[in-house]
């Protein structure tokens, strides 16, 4: 559970006067023409005529008639909106080109009784591929990389069949998913899981979250005031399957996996008139088998104890998931929806370790560990939304949303010596946690267009969450005895959490240019009480600017700059002071007097796109201040208490000075050839962490690559061979050595298209694993964990009504369904 609610995040307080001095710089930025305009204008939002959703960064040409000169051009907004400003009066053919679709003309007029038309919602269709005989539609590329948003089409990647989404998301540059399913951006492991555009349970983690259960995911490396401002390291958003085409639509898949792992799912959904019904069904059974060493020095009261450890760990994965709900349109402007999910998950884990200890120069001890940990989780979500846009005035829409999570479960572990010499203690130990979080939530958002070019947003938004929970120590005396309960390092506490929210945006659209700026007040409204051992309390105030400007350059060219401030609040492990015990030399404890973490984030990125390929660069900064770092050092006074010949560790967290993360990223999508398409990424970056000694700062530089080939050697094969690689990365005690590795998958269409048979191998030459260095006062170690990452998975999938596999599995971008408030 320590691990599912952990996590370091990074950031930099600001002082009052910056940030007025940047929103003067804003302000001044602002073209100051905006009175109307005398020449003609065009404007609208383009659509996909099936979806609805809508269709960014696609061309819009203005051609003259009857010569076809082009006098205007841009490309549609995220939201697919578009305006041609101060264009002569004549007759025009105006033109809308987007990859994947067929390229859509209208023909027009600008004259002086009219010299504005407002299309409003332009709806264009799917482009038809000819291969031979086989029609292929226009699907979305397996990754998408937007300038302030990359996208992750699932499905479209085969060695997520089988996988996780933390599979997934190691496609993604400078994204790095450690062995707990930790995720860190650009070296900050503060990183906000989303679920559908609302907070996810904390519960759930990537490496035992199917992908088959998603659609897309979103990564989000820079939100602006819309978004919370929690997570200093961005936003991660996992968005679950739900079809929206007429009928009966769906998929069935089954997998097996080598030694004993088992998957199968089914997606259904039906739309009939105005309801849109949909479920899913989702079951998992997986063994993992895993290795680990660990080699220790530690020095404390003039004494020197050697740890020399290895061992085994088995752990069995079952979960089940269930999700139900409906969307009701009685109109093209309204939609209602609700759904429900429940999810239960069983880890139980066996770790086996053979111990020497050796202590100055007395004879070595030798050791026969066992540690158990059953974790038994579940959530349950209820949510419901409204959204109202209005055909008269395109771009303007209000949003009001609702859930309610009830998350929790209980975690026992027990350590236990199974051999050793007589006078080494032979009791067992046990440490039952049992932990409830409810979270509603209630949101409102709203967007008025001022115009063709200027809207501006607002929200309000109310986060809770509210945490009782016990964690219950006992000893076994005698092997197969009763435990007994002990009231000492038993604990009973309670959390609770209010954030109330709110934020305000103005958006301005100018020839090439377009301007964001945002402001974002969060107040965070904290209190736990933990007995026996104190309580803590916040209230903080804060301000969140953000400011993006973007200017589209000639030859399908965009240029953007976006600046967001951020912070990182500690979760309640991190504050309250309760003990959690991981083996009986190893503990973690919270820190009352813990603060959030502040961070500067700035990026300025570039996009050309030449035919099919599409290159994307962005620099970026991260400057965080008030740092939370987890530290590892000797608790001497338990040691001296527990009368062993090894010592105690205590795992804390600090505010450590600051760190700074800067350096480029590339993304590069590419068809090779016709039966070939490539898609490398990578990041190369410098990361600069404060010492736990508070003697200065750590840093080195790193980064990450990756690259996804896909061919298509005939009209129903497909095949993909990726690798990816994590450059070794410093860490306040240490550093992270490097993690690499290669994966293969193929997928056979069978049936004409209603089914697919699916076989991936990952790690194929099984050389993914975790090495960690850390060095603390009087303490030294190495660490290397192995866990079971060479692993062949086959599987079916059985396509229902209209929705079919891709004939390849990167086409052409089709649109993304955009991002998400709060």
């Amino acid at each position: 559970m320590r691990q599912l609610l952990t996590s370091c995040l990074s950031a930099i307080r600001p002082t009052g006067r910056r940030w007025l001095a940047l929103l003067a710089v804003a302000v001044g930025l602002l073209p100051g023409s905006l009175a109307a305009q005398t020449l003609g204008e065009v404007s609208g939002t383009l659509l996909d005529q099936g979806t609805r959703q809508p269709l960014p960064f696609a061309n819009v040409l203005l051609r003259r008639l009857p010569d076809s000169i082009v006098v205007a051009n841009t490309q549609t907004a995220a939201n697919g909106t578009f305006a041609l400003a101060s264009v002569p009066l004549g007759r025009y053919l105006l033109r809308a080109e987007a990859l994947g679709y067929r390229p859509a003309g209208r023909p027009l007029t600008l004259a002086a009784p009219t010299p504005v038309v407002r299309l409003g919602e332009w709806l264009v269709s799917p482009a038809a591929v000819q291969l031979g005989s086989v029609v292929v539609q226009g699907e979305k590329a397996a990754l998408v990389d937007d300038l302030d948003k990359k996208v992750i089409n699932v499905s479209k990647d085969l060695n997520s069949a089988g996988g996780t989404a933390a599979d997934v998301l190691q496609k993604v540059p400078s994204v790095a998913v450690d062995e707990n399913g930790q995720v860190s951006l650009r070296g900050n492991s503060g990183v906000t899981l989303y679920l559908d555009g609302k907070p996810a349970p904390s519960s759930l983690r990537l490496d035992q979250l199917p992908a088959s259960r998603l659609e897309t995911i979103e990564v989000i490396t820079n939100p602006g005031a819309r978004y919370s401002a929690q997570g200093a390291g961005g936003i991660i958003n996992l968005v679950q399957k739900k079809q929206v085409k007429d009928g009966w639509n769906g998929d069935a898949l089954a997998s097996l996996g080598t030694r004993d792992k088992y998957y199968a799912a089914l997606n259904l959904s039906r739309k009939a008139g105005k309801f849109n019904f949909f479920g899913s069904a989702n079951g998992v059974s997986n063994w993992f088998r895993g290795s680990a060493a660990l080699q220790q020095v530690a020095t404390a009261e003039g004494r020197t104890t050697r740890t020399d450890q290895t061992g085994q760990t088995t752990r069995h994965q079952t979960s089940k998931d269930l999700q139900l709900g409906f969307d009701y349109s009685p109109s093209d402007q309204q939609r209602f929806s609700l759904s429900a999910e429940v999810y239960k998950n069983n880890l139980p884990q066996t770790s086996d370790f053979a111990t020497r200890l050796t202590r100055d120069a007395d004879p070595a001890i030798a050791l026969h560990n066992q540690n158990l940990e059953m974790d038994d989780l579940y959530y349950g979500r209820l949510s419901g939304s409204y959204r109202r846009t209005w055909a008269a005035q395109p771009g303007r829409e209000l949003t009001a949303s609702a859930t309610y999570t009830l998350d929790g479960g209980t975690v026992t572990t027990e350590q236990r010596v199974l051999d050793g010499p007589a006078s080494y203690a032979r009791q067992a130990r046990r440490q039952l946690l049992d932990v409830t979080i409810r979270m509603p939530s209630a949101q409102l958002d709203y967007v008025h267009p001022l115009g063709d070019k200027r809207r501006w947003g607002a929200g309000l938004k109310t986060d809770a969450l509210l945490s009782p929970g016990t964690a219950d120590y006992a000893v076994q005396p005698a092997a197969g005895g009763e435990f007994v309960p002990q009231e000492a390092g038993s604990y009973r506490y309670q959390y609770q959490q209010i954030i109330p929210q709110g934020y305000g945006t103005y958006q301005h659209k100018a020839g090439p240019w377009d301007y964001q700026a945002g402001l974002r007040a969060e107040f965070t409204g904290l209190r736990a009480q933990v007995q026996p051992s104190g309580s803590a309390s916040q209230r903080i105030f804060n301000l969140f600017p953000s400011a993006t400007m973007a200017r589209t350059l000639p030859h399908d060219q965009r240029l953007q700059f976006s600046y967001a401030r951020r912070l990182n609040r500690p979760n309640f492990l991190q504050i309250v002071a309760l003990p959690i015990y991981s083996d009986a030399r190893n503990y973690v404890v919270g820190r009352p007097d813990l603060r959030p973490e502040y961070v500067h984030v700035a990026e300025l990125g570039h996009q050309a796109t030449w035919k099919a390929t599409t290159l994307s660069t962005t620099l970026f900064g991260r400057f965080t201040n008030q740092a939370i770092q987890s530290l590892r050092t000797i608790d001497t006074v338990a040691t001296r208490l527990s009368g062993q010949p090894d010592f105690i560790a205590r795992t804390s967290y600090a505010n450590l000075g600051r760190t700074t993360n800067y350096g480029l990223e590339l993304s590069l999508t590419h068809p090779v050839a016709a039966w070939w398409k490539l898609i490398a990424n990578g990041s190369f970056y410098r990361s600069q962490v404060a010492s736990y000694a508070g003697d200065g700062t750590r840093a080195n530089f790193t980064g990450t690559a990756y690259v996804l080939n896909t061919f298509s050697p005939t009209k129903t094969l497909a095949i993909q061979l990726s690798g990816n690689y994590r450059a070794p990365l410093v860490v306040p005690q240490g550093r992270l050595l490097a993690v690499y590795g290669v994966d293969v998958a193929l997928r056979q269409r069978l049936l004409g298209d209603r089914a697919a048979l699916t076989l991936r191998v990952s790690d194929v030459f099984n050389t993914r694993r975790q090495y960690t260095q850390l060095e603390a006062a009087g303490l030294t170690a190495n660490l290397q964990t192995k866990y079971e990452t060479r692993v062949g998975y086959l599987s079916f999938s059985w396509f229902l009504g209209t929705k079919k596999p891709a004939s390849t599995p990167d086409n052409q971008l089709k649109g993304d369904p955009g991002g998400f408030g709060g």
